[in-house]
């Protein structure tokens, strides 16, 4: 019985002392039929108001490649284009929507659709001639004329995308060089500038920053790309780009990997960032560890941020009329190579 009497005295004195140390502290403590009650601790009232200049519903643009994009035929239908899904996924996983635009439609088709984005991509392929170069450098000026009208418009040129963007700068065909990068999985060499704003690492956290110098954990899957000195001697493309990263060929040969615009937000990057978490096939060797897939999400937390600086804010209702999700994916994978899903348009 005492030694009720002692514990039940500790337990008051106790619940005494923590109730006048929340008082002087200014603490609220509540009983449990006050938890869903005190509308001063509500979780809105902490809640910090969003940026108004940025756009929290960013729309992407994506250009199509000639042809289905599968290992094996899919159709046999001409004038066909796709967009991989990994493309895609990518981008959503930014946090933003894709609007295909279609390399073999109208240039004003091609205008209408442009002006319901926010930026744009130019994907990695085959095509890099004819129709789909034209198409290319028809998009690609008008994202630098939306800039120099006042707009944050980026653009992210990957594989050969960003290979078609440094000859389109450089205006000269043959500026590329021979690698041996294809199927490549890579480190990168980041260069001094490759933190500072509007960079596409500057959003990847410092510790995975260690990682991808001394891991590989970005692919490369190209046979042609740039030296640093020539990118630096040449007074078209140095006046445009800054070097942000380079990267090793299986020959020990150094090439650009990763680029950036010194006037315009654009982007040009060697590695595939989408492959690492989205694409399966086995010939490809891209790595899919924990690491890896943080490289993708880092690198469409980039793109997408830079496409929230956007002040375009079209008309929703048009936007969703022209949405990729007005059509259907296509498992092109089953054989275990190419990409896993494309979308076909006819």
């Amino acid at each position: 019985m005492a030694n009720n009497t002692v514990f039940s005295l500790f337990f008051f004195v106790t619940l005494f002392t923590c109730l006048v140390a929340a008082i002087v502290n200014n603490d609220h403590i509540l009983l449990p039929s006050q938890l869903h009650q005190d509308n001063s601790l509500s979780s809105s009232s902490s809640c910090t108001a969003p940026d108004p200049k940025l756009n929290p519903r960013p729309v992407i643009g994506i250009l199509s490649n000639p042809g289905d994009g599968a290992a094996g035929r899919l159709s046999n239908s001409s004038g066909i284009s796709y967009i991989a899904a990994s493309y895609v996924k990518f981008v959503e996983s930014g946090g933003a929507r894709v609007i295909p635009l279609l390399y073999n439609e109208s240039p004003d088709s091609l205008l209408a659709k442009l002006s319901l984005t926010n930026g744009v991509i130019f994907t990695g392929g085959l095509a890099s001639s004819g129709p789909y170069l034209k198409a290319l450098q028809f998009v690609f000026q008008a994202a630098l004329e939306r800039n120099d009208a006042g707009e944050h418009f980026p653009v992210l040129g990957l594989n050969l995308g960003g290979n078609l963007l440094i000859k389109i700068v450089a205006e000269q065909a043959d500026v590329l060089e021979t690698f041996n990068a294809s199927s490549l999985p890579s480190s990168l060499q980041l260069w001094i500038n490759a933190l500072e704003d509007g960079s596409l690492y500057q959003t990847f956290p410092l510790d995975l920053l260690q990682l991808v110098r001394s891991e590989c954990l970005v692919l490369h899957n190209h046979r042609y790309a740039i030296t640093p000195r020539r990118l630096q001697y040449n007074r078209k493309l140095s006046s445009f780009f800054d070097i942000l990263a380079t990267s090793t060929d299986r020959d020990n040969k150094v090439f650009v990997s990763t680029a950036r615009g010194t006037k315009y937000p654009v982007t040009v990057n060697l590695w595939n960032p989408e492959k690492n978490a989205f694409e399966w096939a086995t010939s490809l060797k891209a790595p899919h560890t924990a690491n890896a897939v943080l490289v993708t999400q880092s690198a469409a937390n980039f793109f997408v941020s830079e496409a929230r600086k956007s002040s375009n804010r079209p008309d929703a209702q048009a936007v969703r009329d022209n949405l990729i999700y007005n059509y259907k994916a296509t498992y092109s994978g089953v054989a275990g190579k190419g990409f896993d899903q494309v979308y076909i348009f006819e």
